[in-house]
């Protein structure tokens, strides 16, 4: 997926308030940021991420954290 698709997705989620699909989407994108060296950006977008798979109890909030935490952006919870 292109950012341009990517953007459109992001979009359509927000507006259908789909937070699971946004929790995948986010993370999508952190990806490609965290692929293209560009740690700033992954991070920004993996805290979304996380913030909505919290809000949903979402399994990915684990890996998420672990992640965030591994760039000294999160405490890791336990």
């Amino acid at each position: 997926m292109n950012d341009g698709d990517l953007q459109a997705a992001l979009l359509t989620a927000h507006g259908a308030g789909d937070h699971m699909q946004l929790v995948h989407l986010y993370t999508q994108a952190a990806d490609m940021r965290e692929a293209a060296g560009e740690v700033d950006a992954a991070c920004f977008f993996l805290t979304h991420a996380y913030v909505f798979a919290l809000e949903q109890g979402a399994e990915e909030a684990v890996a998420l954290n672990k992640r965030l935490a591994d760039y000294g952006r999160a405490e890791l919870i336990s």
